[in-house]
């Protein structure tokens, strides 16, 4: 397989394309889409945005400390992509794609997105200024998951919400389950002790003799 030689780049894909929403100290509330983004750590959890520094939303970032991330879904894709290519400076987000904004248990300024059915909040620990973007890392201080995806053992159905993910340019659905975890190593479940299958004897051959009857 022949294969060419690029210079270094970003080509880790697929990526999550999420929302994340912010506000500032005087009530200003933004979006705005973000793909550089992931999780760092289990226990405590911990996930990281990077931002450039340039974007609107950035200056309400470092002042506050906070952000949400809001999971994006086939039904919010519009907005999601719309969120990353337009500026808070020049229009109200959350108008323009009819989007609610909805108070955070843990948090003080940033907003959830009402739309989204899985909303992440966080409260970052640091700020690494890495070059092009400042990545902010950040412990989760609460989840939130819509009810409407929880199945009748109670238990949330996340790949059931139409998740989308962003790959070199283009947002993409998820497609059908390839396996779960764990599969490859998993032991093939054996049958039963003795329940080995026997081939069934004809009825006949089990049925006892009729006694013959003296004439």
């Amino acid at each position: 397989m022949a294969k060419q030689l690029w210079k270094p780049g970003n080509m880790l894909y697929p990526l999550p394309a999420v929302m994340v929403s912010v506000g500032d100290k005087n009530g200003n509330k933004n979006i705005l889409t973000v793909a550089w983004t992931g999780t760092i750590c289990t226990n405590p959890a911990m996930v990281y945005i990077s931002v450039r520094p340039e974007r609107y939303s950035y200056e309400m970032i470092r002042q506050t400390n906070e952000f949400v991330i809001n999971l994006t879904t086939e039904k919010l894709i519009r907005a999601t992509d719309y969120c990353g290519v337009r500026s808070g400076r020049d229009v109200d987000k959350w108008k323009e794609m009819h989007l609610t904004p909805e108070i955070a248990t843990t948090l003080s300024y940033a907003p959830m997105i009402a739309e989204s059915p899985v909303n992440i909040e966080c409260q970052i620990t640091e700020i690494k200024e890495l070059g092009s973007h400042h990545m902010f890392l950040a412990k989760v201080t609460a989840v939130h998951a819509d009810e409407a995806y929880l199945n009748e053992k109670n238990r949330f159905e996340l790949n059931k919400t139409g998740l989308i993910a962003y790959s070199h340019g283009e947002y993409l659905s998820l497609g059908k389950q390839l396996g779960t975890f764990g599969y490859s190593v998993r032991k093939k479940s054996k049958s039963p002790a003795g329940s080995s299958k026997k081939k069934a004897a004809h009825p006949s051959k089990n049925a006892k003799k009729k006694p013959k009857v003296k004439k």
